[in-house]
């Protein structure tokens, strides 16, 4: 008996070992990892690193139920200039945040918020912004119940969002098998076409920002918990949602790319006016907040009746394949396998060269024939 369980621990630890490895391969985990080793770690947590878009923790104070709690910073969107209206700012604040929540099935208790911002800052933008966090506020049903304020040099503004999710129906990013099918709450691309317009310097008519209010989907994610095996949001982009999902679970994704289902209307326009090739606006970072989750088949067509009764329109991706993979499967019947690493690793590689980073970006696809 002892040699059984010995024999099972040690098969613990290689499976332990090899998603660490897979999961150290990606820039930002290896930053990640860099400060968490440093500390202790919470008897009551849940979720391990990574594991999780919310942070799940059980405590005697809700029975039945594991705290959700997680914060997000718009910072980087802001110094890159990818945000030009305040009310984006404030908007992307809040529904960040709840994003995280609605992708663990998580109801919201409310959010604090953390504005960092020049002494010289004009009052009127900051009211925009705020606006902004209230208009996100209204659409979610939730409140901002306090937060802070900071005078520093660059702007900055951060939101922790806490919730309770039922014990019995815990939702996290891991459990998917091969076989599974996979769904996202809705189409894709919204995040990387304000992106490309930004980044290539295009015309804002052809995506105007207004246009970017992607929302925190808080009742598709309890209603998901009930069906899904795993989940998690997309706002880094489809691919990185996908190849995260891949390195924790030990699987891979075969994504059947039928681009007028899988893309917004909007987004399809801005790829037909700019010639953009379509897998761009599923492999940058900067997404939307649409849940991508995986449904075992033998759930699937429960699953997709209730969606429609409840008025829900998940679009199908593809599903969840053994062999470790992201590939697309494109209209012309060839399939390619995207490098996930290589593109969520590209911008550090370019020293955050932007300009550089576009231009890799379009000649990986090129390579890959993917245009």
């Amino acid at each position: 008996m002892k040699e059984n369980e010995a024999r099972s621990e040690k098969a613990e630890v290689r499976m332990q070992n090899a998603e660490d490895d897979r999961n150290e391969a990606i820039q930002e985990n290896r930053v990640i990892h860099a400060w968490a080793k440093h500390f202790s770690r919470s008897h009551d947590q849940v979720n391990k690193t990574y594991e999780s878009d919310a942070e799940l923790v059980a405590h005697p104070a809700f029975p039945g139920h594991f705290l959700a709690i997680t914060i997000d910073t718009v910072a980087e969107e802001i110094s890159q200039g990818l945000y030009l209206e305040p009310e984006t700012v404030g908007w992307v604040t809040v529904m960040a945040s709840l994003s995280d929540l609605a992708a663990v099935g998580a109801e919201p208790l409310g959010l604090v918020v953390s504005a960092s911002v020049p002494a010289e800052k004009p009052e009127a933008e900051i009211n925009r912004i705020a606006s902004g966090m209230e208009q996100a506020c209204v659409e979610a049903g939730v409140h901002i119940l306090g937060g802070d304020v900071n005078s520093t040099k660059e702007t900055s503004f951060s939101a922790c969002s806490v919730g309770l999710v039922p014990r019995q129906r815990k939702l996290t990013r891991m459990g998917c098998l091969p076989g599974d099918i996979v769904y996202a709450t809705g189409p894709l691309g919204i995040g990387n076409a304000l992106g490309l317009v930004r980044l290539a310097g295009l015309p804002d008519v052809l995506f105007p920002e207004t246009s970017y209010r992607p929302e925190a989907r808080i009742p598709e994610g309890e209603f998901i918990a009930g069906y899904a095996r795993s989940c998690m949001d997309s706002s880094d982009g489809l691919v990185a949602t996908l190849d995260t999902m891949a390195r924790l679970n030990g699987v891979g994704f075969a994504v059947e790319c039928d681009w007028q289902k899988l893309l917004a209307p909007e987004v399809l326009s801005l790829c037909e006016a700019t010639k953009t090739p379509k897998w761009l606006m599923t492999a940058g970072p900067h997404g939307e907040f649409e849940l991508i989750f995986a449904v075992p088949p033998d759930h699937e067509a429960g699953y997709m009746a209730a969606a429609r009764k409840h008025g829900f329109a998940p679009v199908r991706l593809g599903r969840v394949q053994e062999r470790q993979a992201l590939t697309y499967h494109l209209g012309s019947g060839v399939a390619k396998d995207v490098d996930g690493a290589f593109l969520r690793n590209l911008l550090s590689e370019v020293g955050g060269d932007m300009k550089r980073y576009l231009q890799e970006f379009f000649a990986y696809g090129k390579r890959l024939g993917l245009d």
